[in-house]
């Protein structure tokens, strides 16, 4: 009989879970949440006061309890002064909550209420607002709902320095309409470059010859020329060419090239595949925008000699796969974008905190726990639901991830495009991903009673009691580097890393193991560090525990026959000057098999020299400039340009006006966009000749914190790219060491106008190439003066059109050709060659 009674008691307590579990008080749909910017500078300070608005469209009320609201913001909100009974709470890295108090009151059907709350720093543009809102109900706390109906309110200009329509116009009124015959015709500008009479027609019968040397170069380039071709069988309606392509082999520097076109041939010359890939790049560069949409009978080619080499051997792109996904598709697009401007480094930022990208076949958990984001309670099983993610894993980019296939074929594309690619296995810091990964691999194997193999791999002290918070708002990202087993967890990656580039045939020469923003506090209270501190000689205090994490690293890829990459403060050393906490240049490290990506030359930080100081310390130094090169930042002020700025604003003038062994001298702006005086400089270590001899070269950066589609990443990067690829590959311009001021302007506003005329007639084949790319298009500058509405754009070539009567233009509106009568309700657009367009000013 007890048995009976027991097993229907748990039926019973089974189906009150069950009936809890699906059971909702509220139908989610139902409720409209919109978000408003109320004031920034608030009391004359870098605060924002915002609000939240709940509208109940349901016929039932709004509970006052029983649920959670969480979102995603990148600013640090005030829990204690959120209005109208609600408190909101940082859960962890960017994740915050809404929670009704005990004074909050439901909501009546057709009612609302409004929610005030405080946050740091000032609010420019909508990426600073909050995003991925969802509802989680106290009977069913395992699973997120989306709440849809949210909308963000228009920005209020509350800030100063935003730019106007008339800003922009009086910036480019510097540019000057070049015509095209005078323009080189290849980006990046090459080192000599000849027009000479007439043109080359090559047709799908040309033939291409090149020695077995230079076959994988011959394989790629007849592939690119035949799907440019019609494809018809129909020979009569051809056009024949007797033109020959000639790759020929010759001694010269390693990249180098020389690119002879005559009416009768086309002879690339090159002392390695990579010199005569380069040809290629420009070869095609040559060809019009048109041909890039296929079918073509024939192809002109102008006349010319092109002489050229690139200035660094290190022309890098990072690109951020672990904060959001990027499909495959989408990496082999930025590699063929990468090759056509001559970049040779891919960055692969394939983990961090928000996610783990790459398959490594022993260690599973790295992608079954690492690749998926989503609503969750501890994290056993995906990672929360950063930067937008949502509740429901699979329904965003901020899941997803490589198989070993996928990234042995993209090792193998990179490789036939001779770009190297370096993975990026970010550590001690920014490791969440991997962290609760090996945690829950620990759990598995502890629920199996084999505590070895649970430890094998462990990347943190279960017994840490150290509290930090990490630049990102994350409490527990840091690994334990006390612990053997982050160094077997290493070896074991490391190792499989090898495996893949072996298999594809790529080189490997480097890993870049990170070493940036550890936050103060991590290491303090964990037991294994504070023991390893005292048992070992070497180590003084728990900041010693960086040296040591980093030799460690060094030695295993010695053994492996790799450089070891970083962040800049792999290159540091925390100590106390006049009783503050600051870093210096650690010299014990340079010359050590290491080489340095230095992003800190944030102006006001004190850090302006940083990336000069470690290279006059004998660093190896790739300049990575926050000030120039982060292109994930906003083009300029203003609340319809998205992207981050706490870094300052990059638009294209930043990397092309970036003078890498002297950028005081073109530094501008400040992280607010504000104009810099020159004597921030006055103090700050310059280069020295040795210096130069370390820096290896230049790299763009893309995060993507906020690239929640690839349209956003392409506005983003395009066509800034073109900026760096300049930067990296031309010689060092004239203008650049024009030491009489007026004489430098002048210089460098005429090379600013060769530059941005070559991108507008660069523009039309992005619309093309490879599929075609969403670049941005700049909005037009105007100017109203004396009754008349004035017009310009950054890039000549592309068009500006307009209407009278307030509506926003189209591809058919009036053509922009000279100033207009203001009748106070003008509309102006600028247009690419396929119909998109810039918002109106």
């Amino acid at each position: 009989m007890m048995k009976y009674f027991s097993v229907v008691l748990f039926f019973f307590s089974f189906l009150n879970i069950a009936t809890a579990q699906t059971i909702k008080k509220f139908d989610e749909s139902k409720l409209q949440i919109k978000w408003q910017l109320i004031e920034n500078n608030y009391q004359k300070r870098s605060r924002t006061i915002s609000s939240f608005t709940f509208i109940n469209h349901s016929k039932a009320s709004f509970p006052k309890s029983g649920w959670t609201i969480y979102f995603n913001s990148c600013r640090d909100i005030d829990s204690a002064k959120a209005t109208n009974g609600v408190m909101i709470n940082h859960v962890n890295g960017d994740i915050y909550q809404i929670k009704p108090g005990n004074d909050f009151k439901s909501i009546a059907p057709k009612d609302s209420i409004v929610i005030n709350y405080f946050s740091n720093e000032l609010l420019i543009n909508y990426t600073a607002a909050p995003s991925g809102m969802y509802i989680v109900w106290d009977a069913n706390p395992e699973n997120g709902f989306p709440l849809s109906n949210f909308s963000l309110g228009k920005l209020i200009n509350t800030t100063t320095g935003i730019v106007t329509a008339e800003k922009i116009y009086n910036r480019n009124s510097i540019i000057k309409n070049i015509p095209e015959i005078q323009l080189p015709k290849i980006l990046p500008t090459p080192y000599s470059y000849h027009k000479t009479n007439g043109e080359c027609l090559i047709t799908i019968d040309t033939k291409i010859i090149a020695d077995d040397f230079f076959s994988n170069e011959k394989k790629y380039f007849t592939q690119d020329l035949n799907s440019l071709f019609s494809k018809s069988k129909n020979k009569s309606t051809a056009q024949s060419s007797n033109v020959i392509i000639s790759f020929k082999k010759a001694v010269m520097k390693e990249e180098a090239y020389k690119l002879s076109v005559t009416q009768n041939n086309i002879i690339i010359t090159a002392s390695t595949g990579a010199g005569i890939f380069y040809g290629i790049q420009s070869l095609k560069e040559l060809m019009a925008a048109t041909v890039w949409e296929g079918s073509n009978n024939s192809i002109s080619i102008p006349c010319v000699e092109v002489e050229d080499e690139p200035r660094f051997g290190y022309r890098s792109l990072l690109l951020d796969v672990a904060r959001n996904f990027k499909p495959k598709k989408d990496i082999f697009r930025i590699l063929d974008l990468m090759a056509l401007y001559k970049l040779n480094v891919f960055h692969f930022h394939f983990c961090d905190d928000e996610g783990w990208r790459l398959e490594i076949p022993s260690l599973p958990e790295l992608t079954t726990i690492g690749s998926k984001r989503g609503h969750t309670l501890d994290s056993k099983k995906l990672l929360p639901a950063s930067y937008g993610a949502g509740p429901v894993a699979g329904n965003s980019l901020g899941t997803g991830y490589y198989t070993r296939n996928d990234f042995i074929e993209i090792l193998k594309y990179a490789n036939e495009r001779h770009i190297q690619v370096i993975p990026e296995i970010e550590s001690p810091g920014h490791s969440r991903a991997a962290i609760k990964a090996m945690d829950a691999r620990y759990e598995k194997y502890i629920s199996l009673g084999d505590s070895l193999e649970a430890n094998r791999y462990l990347l943190r002290d279960i017994n840490d009691a150290s509290v930090y918070i990490s630049a990102q708002q994350w409490t527990d990202n840091v690994m334990c580097v006390a612990l053997p087993s982050v160094y077997t967890f290493f070896d074991k990656v490391i190792d499989e890393l090898v495996m893949m580039y072996n298999e594809a045939g790529a080189p490997l020469e480097t890993i870049h193991l990170g070493g940036d923003e550890v936050p103060s506090g991590a290491w303090e209270k964990s037991p294994v560090c504070l023991k390893l501190v005292k048992d070992n000689k070497e180590l003084n205090e728990i900041n010693d525990l960086w040296y040591y994490y980093y030799e460690k690293l060094n030695q295993l890829l010695i053994s492996k026959n790799l450089m070891l990459s970083g962040w800049e403060e792999v290159g540091m050393r925390k100590t106390i000057l006049d009783g503050s906490k600051t870093m210096i240049v650690n010299s014990a490290f340079a010359n050590k098999n290491m080489q340095l990506h230095v992003w800190n030359n944030m102006v006001g930080w004190g850090t302006e020299d940083l990336p000069y100081k470690l290279a006059n310390a004998g660093y190896r130094v790739v300049l990575s400039p926050v000030s120039n090169n982060y292109f994930d930042l906003s083009y300029y002020k203003s609340p319809d340009e998205p992207g981050y700025y706490w870094g300052g604003f990059v638009d294209i003038d930043k990397p092309f006006y970036f003078i890498p062994y002297d950028y005081y001298k073109t530094t501008k702006e400040d992280a607010a966009g504000d104009a810099v005086n020159a004597s921030v400089f006055n103090y700050k270590e310059r280069l020295t000749d040795f210096g130069k001899k370390n820096i290896v070269g230049l790299q763009g950066l893309m995060w993507a914190e906020n690239q929640r589609s690839t349209a956003q990443m392409e506005y983003l990067l395009l066509p800034k790219l073109l900026g760096l690829a300049e930067r990296a590959w031309a010689k060092d311009p004239e203008w650049a060491t024009e030491k009489d001021s007026v004489l430098f302007t002048q210089k460098y506003n005429e090379a600013w106008s060769v530059f941005v005329n070559q991108v507008g007639k660069e523009l039309p084949k992005l619309d093309r190439i490879f599929g075609g790319f969403q670049y941005r298009i700049p909005a037009a500058g105007v100017l109203v003066k004396d009754g008349k509405v004035f017009a310009n754009v950054q890039f000549p070539g592309l068009q500006i059109r307009y209407t009278t009567d307030g509506t926003l233009p189209t591809q058919n509106s009036s053509l922009y050709t000279e100033p207009i009568i203001d009748n106070g309700k003008i509309k102006i657009s600028v247009f690419d060659t396929k119909g998109r367009s810039s918002r109106a000013n």
